[in-house]
């Protein structure tokens, strides 16, 4: 039986890919941060995300590229692909929004629904439930939003201010953007032509309340490979779950 949002649910997606990485150096010296190759994987992030969104149902694939985009090209262009992947240029800067904008012009389907992605997550959820549930809301865009787990270990206090436990990497009370997107076709004319949407089109939509954040289950893998750190973090978590 098909699920009546089956329909709604986006074949297409943006990955966002133009990063300078510099956190990641020195990785990032010869390519750009999502050809950093996962430890121990043989996969750079991309690959990755390109295997997740194919699995998910996506058949075409805008890659935004940047920072030494010739390297991502060639690795696009020389890899067996699960998904069809155009890959465009800015020519100029155009900021978060209006490089989103200039990539989601490239989509095959610009009267249907598409996923975007930041191209250095490395996550594995639903993204047809994610889908259902900005149906479901009527929303114009739907952010993906985590829990990340604190750098720090954390001090548990009483009333009183006596220390009554510590807590290794307590996950965060507070839910952030997890750089996983749903836009509803309507959502591509309200980005900027140059400048961020994270400034002007999400506070827009949130105060028209046709803005949905959608919790990333309880368990489902997800980290943002930001630093070397996150890298060797990542192949500690996958080692483990193949053992």
């Amino acid at each position: 039986m098909t699920h009546p949002s089956a329909a709604s649910r986006p074949v297409q997606a943006v990955v966002l890919a133009g990063g300078q990485g510099s956190r990641l150096r020195p990785y990032t010296d010869d390519r750009p941060k999502p050809m950093v190759e996962i430890p121990g994987t043989g996969t750079p992030i991309i690959g990755h995300q390109l295997s997740w969104l194919a699995e998910e149902g996506v058949t075409d694939v805008v890659v935004s590229c940047g920072h030494l985009a010739e390297v991502l090209q060639e690795w696009l262009e020389t890899t067996d692909l699960p998904l069809s992947v155009t890959t465009v240029v800015e020519t100029e800067p155009l900021g978060r929004g209006g490089g989103l904008r200039y990539a989601a012009a490239h989509l095959p389907h610009p009267d249907q629904p598409w996923y975007a992605t930041n191209g250095d997550i490395w996550t594995r959820f639903s993204l047809r439930d994610m889908a259902d549930f900005h149906t479901e809301r009527g929303a114009v865009a739907t952010l993906s939003l985590a829990r990340p787990r604190l750098p720090w270990g954390a001090v548990q206090t009483d009333g009183f201010g006596h220390i009554t436990d510590f807590i290794e990497s307590p996950p965060s009370t507070f839910e952030i953007n997890a750089g996983v997107y749903v836009f509803s076709p309507e959502f591509t004319g309200l980005l900027p032509e140059r400048g961020d949407h994270e400034r002007t089109t999400f506070p827009r939509l949130a105060r028209e309340r046709r803005l949905a954040g959608f919790p990333i289950p309880q368990g489902a893998y997800w980290r943002a490979i930001d630093t070397a750190k996150d890298l060797m973090e990542a192949a500690k978590e996958l080692a483990s779950q193949n053992r």
